[in-house]
């Protein structure tokens, strides 16, 4: 059963079945992740709040740190998953389509390693 949601037909199956599925859980769970950074991040504390005492205080447990991690990864892969479908949509498959998506996988590690390596070796001072 293919049903079309936004212009785009359900994958039958594979990897692409499941890059669909992630983009509907990811997105509703970063709904939630990126809510709860707004209320308090911007609305239970101020800017004149919010410093490296702040931060160091958060990250002096693992749940901050784990919030942070997913909310980071989830949106990271989510909005690379969306250019990647972007890709397919508007380059026609050869070369071009293939050193873009390369392209596009390096800068998501890229990025992804360098957030996930500030959140975990974070250390207060």
């Amino acid at each position: 059963m293919n049903s079309t949601i936004a212009g785009h037909p359900r994958p039958s199956g594979g990897i692409e079945l499941y890059a669909w599925l992630f983009m509907r859980i990811s997105g509703l769970a970063l709904i939630f992740l990126a809510l709860g950074h707004l209320v308090i991040m911007h609305m239970i504390h101020t800017v004149d709040h919010i410093d490296y005492q702040f931060v160091a205080g958060r990250y002096a447990g693992l749940f901050w740190r784990g919030y942070d991690l997913a909310m980071l990864l989830l949106a990271l892969i989510h909005g690379a998953n969306g250019i990647r479908y972007l890709i397919d949509d508007y380059t026609r498959p050869g070369k071009w389509r293939k050193i873009s998506i390369r392209a596009l996988y390096a800068v998501t590690g890229i990025f992804a390693v360098m957030g996930t390596w500030v959140i975990v070796a974070f250390q207060p001072r």
